[in-house]
C-alpha cells in the first residue's frame, strides 16, 4: 500500500509539473511568437545590480532601439549599437570604443536577448499567478538546460496577463549577483532610420577604437 501511494504521489507530482511547464511554454511561445513579428521596437528600462557578499548595489537606467538583428543601446555610461555584422561598445569614462563582430557579442547588453532570453539554454516552469504595479501577470521561471555552462541559475519573468508582454525580469547569477530589470515603456513598430546603428566615429572625438 505505501509503495502504491508513493507511485500515486509521484504520478500526481509528474503530471503537475508537466501542466506547468506546458502552461509556461505556451506563454513564451506566444510572446517569442509576438517579438518575431515586430519590424521594430524601443524599449526603456529600470535596473538594478545586487550582490550582498561584495556590496555592490547599483541602479541605472537603460533603453534600446530594436530593428531586426540591429541595435542600439544606452546604459549608464555604456552605448552599444550592432548593424547586424559588427558591434561596438562605447564606454564613454574611458573614451574608448570596442569594436567586435556580432556574432562574437553573447554578453553584450542587446536588447532583444533580454526580450527573448528564454528561447535558448533553458527550461521553464510557471511559477505562479501574480501582480506587479497593480498589473495581473504571470510569473515563469528559467532554470539552465546545462548548469556548469550557464552563467544563471534562475531567472523569473514577469509576463502581463492582458496584454503578454515582458514586464519584469529577475536574473540571479552563479557567483550570487541579482539583476533586476524592470521595463516602463514598449513601443513597437517604432520607425527607426538604419543609421542609428551605424557606428560614426565623429561623434565620438577623442576615442580610441579597439578591434578585437
Amino acid at each position: 500500500m505505501k509503495i502504491f501511494t508513493l507511485l500515486l504521489s509521484l504520478i500526481v507530482v509528474s503530471s503537475s509539473l508537466m501542466s506547468q511547464t506546458s502552461q509556461s511554454q505556451n506563454i513564451l511561445n506566444t510572446l517569442s511568437s509576438s517579438m518575431k513579428n515586430l519590424e521594430t521596437f524601443y524599449v526603456e528600462f529600470n535596473a538594478n545590480i545586487k550582490n550582498s557578499a561584495t556590496g555592490v548595489n547599483e541602479s541605472e537606467k537603460g533603453k534600446g532601439w530594436v530593428k531586426g538583428s540591429k541595435y542600439f543601446a544606452i546604459y549608464g555610461d555604456i552605448t552599444l549599437l550592432s548593424d547586424g555584422k559588427k558591434t561596438w561598445t562605447v564606454i564613454n569614462e574611458e573614451k574608448s570604443v570596442y569594436e567586435s563582430y556580432a556574432s562574437d557579442d553573447e554578453e553584450s547588453m542587446n536588447p532583444k536577448k533580454l526580450m527573448t532570453i528564454w528561447e535558448n539554454g533553458f527550461k521553464n516552469k510557471y511559477e505562479k499567478a501574480s501582480t506587479f504595479n497593480g498589473e495581473k501577470v504571470h510569473v515563469i521561471k528559467l532554470y539552465p538546460i546545462n548548469p556548469d555552462e550557464a552563467d544563471y541559475h534562475t531567472i523569473l519573468l514577469y509576463v502581463s496577463v492582458g496584454k503578454n508582454e515582458l514586464k519584469k525580469a529577475v536574473m540571479k547569477t552563479n557567483d550570487g549577483t541579482t539583476m533586476t530589470y524592470h521595463l516602463t515603456k514598449f513601443i513597437s513598430n517604432k520607425e527607426i532610420a538604419d543609421s542609428k546603428f551605424v557606428f560614426n566615429k565623429t561623434k565620438y572625438p577623442g576615442f580610441s577604437v579597439i578591434r578585437d
